[in-house]
């Protein structure tokens, strides 16, 4: 094998491609009956917040009421409505009536 095959076949990207498997770790948590592993607090205890919650709950809360906010205000783009304001501006401009009146 010549030395730029080999420097091909030896890329960092086959490497990483490599399945390793192995170690003596747990596959999952042993059911303790408690919902989501806690257990009950005593009564008049108030439970200790964990430091990522108070930033889940502002930003994931928050950036959904952003969002929306955006998704109400953004401007009407659709073809639709730029032709119907095209054609109305150019027959308010020859003097036609752009609305429609009332047949009785």
């Amino acid at each position: 094998m010549s030395a730029i095959a080999r420097t091909f076949t030896r890329t960092p990207f086959r490497r990483a491609i490599q399945i390793r498997r192995g170690g003596h770790h747990e596959g999952y948590n042993q059911p303790t009956g408690y919902l989501f592993g806690e257990k009950p607090l005593a009564p008049g205890a108030k439970r200790v917040k964990e430091d990522w919650e108070p930033l889940m709950f502002y930003g994931f809360f928050g950036s959904m009421v952003f969002g929306t906010a955006l998704v109400y205000y953004k401007p009407d783009t659709n073809v639709h409505t730029w032709a119907y304001r095209e054609a109305k501006a150019r027959m308010a401009a020859r003097g036609e009536t752009v609305e429609y009146k009332k047949q009785e």
